[in-house]
């Protein structure tokens, strides 16, 4: 068994490698990458031009000087190459997790390392967007459970229906909503930003104020969220609900707390968990659009910026720091199975 979950494992791994080819690759063959590079090299000129121009009066001299350092500058960067020798330098660095630093994006305290930009909102995005999950799925999946064992009552009926309208709904147009309400006509809620302006300065005020800006969106992700975990733990447990041997195990005579306890849920485990730790790992990755609305420090927003600025390190980056997450979550999901369904074996 521990032989087959290995090949399975190392299967998962590979996959990090094929993304980051995938992606150096895309980036390559589109030109971005040497957009990229070039603009970057420009940049670097234009500030070496100045420069010359203040110590170098002949005009053909300082041509000929901004034209040889033109040169060292583009093979700083590697532009005096094909693009795909750049490429591969660049998968083994991030593979190596030597992950580099950004041109624009800067970290709180003005690093411009990508692994310290990244380590500062993960914290963020765990506050905003994991936790919310783990109470929409706590919450959904103890609704859920409760009216599939009433399947066809008005509890049923209207909760399947609230939960289908909550699905539906976009996560902008929900903190668009509360924003408006809570924030410009009642004014009870902060609309944006993680912190007052000035932040308190001591530690328990500064808690309490980043959970009093936190409410909006927490409450934007739980109203989108809720609804899913809802009807997917009642579809699950209802169709597990009436085969035969549930059927049987009533027949019997047995109490309805040790059908559903011994006979449902436990095959109803590895879907639910399946949706769950799959559902924490990509919570990780942030929420872009959640984030860009309420103007939240995480990782969607981080990604976002990425985007638009065209970081090339930070894009591969945390693309990368994604898939590790992914196949992570994969592994441990492997593992899980074994331990929750005793008929799974590899």
């Amino acid at each position: 068994m521990i032989k087959p979950l290995f090949y399975r494992s190392l299967s998962l791994v590979l996959v990090a490698p094929a993304i980051l080819l995938l992606m150096t690759l895309a980036l390559g063959l589109t030109g971005i990458s040497d957009r990229i590079l070039v603009s970057i090299a420009e940049q670097t000129l234009q500030e070496v031009k100045k420069s010359l121009a203040t110590q170098i009066h002949d005009p053909s001299a300082l041509e000929a000087a901004i034209q040889l350092r033109k040169q060292e500058i583009y093979s700083s960067y590697g532009l005096d190459k094909p693009w795909f020798y750049r490429m591969f330098q660049m998968i083994v660095r991030i593979a190596t997790f030597d992950l580099g630093r950004t041109r624009v994006i800067k970290s709180f305290t003005g690093s411009q390392e990508v692994s310290e930009i990244i380590l500062e909102r993960i914290p963020n995005t765990i506050l905003l967007v994991t936790i919310p999950l783990i109470f929409s799925a706590i919450a959904g999946i103890s609704i859920g459970v409760k009216i599939a064992s009433r399947p066809g009552t008005l509890l049923d009926r209207l909760t399947s229906y609230l939960s289908i309208i909550s699905y539906t709904l976009p996560s902008w147009w929900i903190g668009i909503v509360l924003i408006i309400l809570f924030g410009f006509y009642l004014k009870i809620f902060p609309v944006s930003g993680m912190y007052s302006i000035p932040p308190p300065s001591d530690t328990l005020s500064r808690i309490l104020d980043l959970i009093w800006h936190s409410i909006l969106p927490f409450t934007t992700l739980v109203i989108v969220q809720i609804g899913g975990w809802i009807y997917s733990a009642r579809m699950i447990v209802l169709n597990i609900a009436q085969e035969d041997y549930v059927n049987a195990a009533r027949a019997k005579g047995l109490p309805e707390d040790i059908v559903r306890r011994r006979y449902i849920l436990r095959v109803a485990a590895p879907p639910i968990v399946t949706n769950i730790v799959l559902g924490l790992s990509g919570s990780l990755g942030g929420a872009i659009i959640t984030e860009t609305i309420f103007g939240w420090y995480g990782m969607g927003s981080l990604y976002y910026q990425a985007i638009m600025t065209l970081e090339e390190n930070l894009l591969i980056a945390l693309t990368y720091i994604y898939t590790l997450i992914y196949i992570s979550a994969r592994i441990i999901l492997e593992v899980m199975y074994l331990a929750l369904d005793p008929r799974v074996r590899y």
